[in-house]
């Protein structure tokens, strides 16, 4: 069926050239009279770090799980065939897009079918000097809900090719349709089985604890104890558990033969733990009980697990087990810093450095800690420190470990 695709992608930054990436992609068709037939949206693994969140609003964790470009590639490639390319400010899209399909070598007939640009034609059909996506809808009288979200840019361009479609002012609209369809848009064998991913998924996903397995054998103190309680404290130093941190805790679970029970009651101890470093001096704090019930509710236990603790942490013994909030800087330490910092990364260098810490520029196995504005960075950094075993921290958490450099 011919027909215009209405496109919009969300990018790491903005030039293919310096290796950004797409990280959303959305297209709608839309019928030769202005029609919306149907619409595509998905996040896109970058396989890289997200740049500036702030702009595009999406976050690490939120593609962990989208699929990448090559595994979408047929479905897009499928999507695009015999249609009018169009966008707002058609050649970035269309830059972006011809980049992602160079890179796993195919070629898409974007020279034969250039497509049209709804911010281009602003300039027939719209009484505003802006260009701006938010200016010509507003002009049109088309609704702009979220911008720099790509669905819902997608549909505003949309709106304003209908917009246009129905103008007095004229425009080759046949010619367009009759180029698309007689390009040579390429067949790639077979559609991607990879499903789309769209945002805020992972912020429905299970407590990690729901995660791990419900029966297992039951083994009594297991010897893997110290070993989960280890990967536990690195998840909490931020106070923060990230999606890559949840995936590890599942994973070192099931390694152990950790049944939830098991895990659950592990939860419990290590809440006991911090409960007894916090009467070390002989009183518990607003500050310290405010911290207990934070990590309380990261493990997955209810509120009263605190005053339980407390209790406990008042009368009982050391277990010897491992510890909370272990994590100590030492002058000399190597950091890591990636990514898209909140703070400017100049800034945190010259605290860092005040504080007579190392700022190195890869992460090696001498590091001691990794910075990140999201601690599931795709960043290459970020990766490496995974594999290492090394911690990836928030800002926030960085700054009040830099109050306790020894």
């Amino acid at each position: 069926m011919t027909g215009f695709a209405v496109v919009d992608v969300e990018t790491t930054g903005l030039s293919p050239a310096r290796h950004d990436r797409i990280a959303e992609i959305a297209i709608v068709h839309v019928d030769p009279g202005g029609r919306i037939v149907d619409e595509w949206d998905t996040l896109v693994n970058p396989e890289r770090d997200l740049g500036t969140s702030e702009i595009h609003g999406i976050r690490a964790s939120d593609v962990r799980y989208a699929p990448t470009f090559r595994e979408l590639a047929p479905r897009i490639a499928e999507l695009l065939a015999g249609r009018v390319f169009v966008a707002h400010n058609v050649a970035f899209d269309q830059g972006f897009l011809r980049a992602e399909f160079d890179r796993i070598v195919i070629g898409m007939p974007f020279a034969e079918a250039p497509g049209l640009c709804t911010m281009a034609l602003g300039g027939q059909f719209l009484a505003t000097s802006s260009r701006s996506l938010t200016s010509c809808c507003a002009a049109a009288g088309v609704p702009l809900t979220d911008q720099h979200r790509a669905l819902d840019d997608a549909r505003a361009a949309a709106g304003l090719l209908r917009h246009y479609l129905h103008g007095r002012t004229p425009v080759d609209w046949n010619g367009h349709l009759d180029t698309a369809v007689a390009a040579r848009w390429p067949l790639l064998p077979h559609r991607s089985a990879a499903r789309p991913v769209r945002r805020g998924a992972h912020r429905h996903a299970p407590h990690f604890l729901e995660r791990i397995a419900e029966r297992l054998p039951r083994v009594p103190d297991p010897a893997g104890a110290d070993a989960y309680l280890a990967v536990l404290d690195t998840a909490l130093y931020d106070r923060h558990v990230s999606a890559t941190e949840a995936d590890a805790l599942v994973s070192v679970a099931a390694e152990l033969g950790l049944d939830r029970a098991t895990t659950v009651a592990l939860h419990a101890l290590y809440l006991t733990q911090l409960a007894r470093q916090a009467w070390a001096d002989g009183a518990v704090s607003d500050t310290e009980r405010e911290d207990l019930d934070q990590v309380a509710a990261l493990l997955g236990l209810p509120a009263s697990a605190v005053t339980t603790a407390l209790a406990a942490g008042l009368d009982g013994e050391p277990t010897g087990r491992v510890v909370g909030g272990s994590l100590r800087l030492h002058q000399g330490d190597l950091v890591v810093f990636t990514g898209e910092t909140v703070v400017p990364r100049d800034a945190w260098t010259r605290r860092a450095e005040r504080a007579g810490l190392i700022v190195h520029p890869s992460v090696t196995k001498k590091v001691r800690l990794v910075v990140a504005a999201d601690p599931d960075s795709l960043s290459g950094k970020a990766r490496k420190a995974g594999d290492y075993g090394i911690p990836v921290v928030t800002e926030a958490a960085f700054e009040r470990l830099l109050a306790g450099v020894a």
